[in-house]
């Protein structure tokens, strides 16, 4: 059975994948820490249309053997994977010498490693039917250093060049990746990472737009997609300036004292 695997799924930017994928007829595979956030959408999508299957699976994305779990559950299943939507992540904005650095460790597991295992386990069925998507979420952060906020910012810059890479190596086999790189979107990121500085200097997209950008991207093959003009402007300067003006400007973004 072909299936929709979308981590991160119970609130934000998964929801709202979730929700696109769902009305373009796609059986899904929620996954999720939060296993009543996943009840909520399984709940809501099933009263809309009760023909497709929406399956949900609780994991912890920054334990490996949790991952493995849901990789023998796929299989178990006899699912096969056709988009994978990587969107699970989370940021944290503290000073380094000050940062929890169990919490970084575990940002590094989720919006990293987690994300590569279910790339490459899921990627392998794709290639051998020759058929397959995958949006991997990074961000603008992932373009430069982010002092202050510097775990994240280097997680993101792995998802775009790891994404990249992969995007070069199966486009022959008709599997499509995309690097999603948004800017600010409303979300719980911005209560989670302790971000409000930021958010009050640049106006947030709704996630409902960044994900239905994406997806319309996804859907034509594209490899890169950056989320608003002003967005991609700043990307587009990073590469005039040097790289420690960029990582200065970068800090003010983030603290008001930087």
């Amino acid at each position: 059975m072909k299936i929709t695997l979308i981590s991160g799924a119970a609130s934000g930017l998964g929801k709202e994948f979730s929700e696109l994928y769902f009305k373009d007829n796609n059986n899904l595979l929620l996954v999720d820490i939060n296993k009543e956030g996943l009840e909520r959408i399984k709940t809501s999508l099933e009263n809309k249309n009760k023909n497709l299957l929406i399956d949900i699976y609780q994991c912890d994305l920054s334990k490996i053997e949790e991952l493995k779990r849901l990789e023998k559950y796929v299989k178990d299943k006899k699912y096969f994977v056709n988009n994978l939507v990587n969107s699970a992540g989370f940021g944290d904005r503290e000073d380094f010498i000050k940062m929890d650095i169990d919490k970084q460790i575990k940002m590094t597991e989720v919006d990293c490693n987690a994300l590569l295992f279910l790339s490459r386990v899921f990627i392998e069925d794709m290639v051998k039917n020759k058929e397959g998507h995958i949006i991997n979420v990074s961000s603008i952060a992932g373009f430069m250093s982010g002092p202050y906020m510097c775990t994240y910012h280097a997680s993101k810059a792995y998802v775009l060049l790891l994404s990249e890479a992969m995007s070069y190596e199966v486009k022959k086999d008709n599997v499509h990746v995309l690097t999603l790189c948004p800017g600010p979107f409303n979300s719980n990121f911005v209560k989670n990472a302790h971000n409000d500085y930021t958010f009050k200097k640049i106006k947030p997209l709704e996630a409902k737009e960044v994900a239905l950008k994406a997806y319309k991207a996804s859907k034509k093959n594209k490899k890169l997609l950056i989320t608003g003009f002003k967005n991609k402007l700043t990307v587009f300067i990073t590469r005039l300036f040097p790289r420690s003006f960029v990582t200065l400007v970068s800090a003010k973004t983030m603290k008001e004292d930087a």
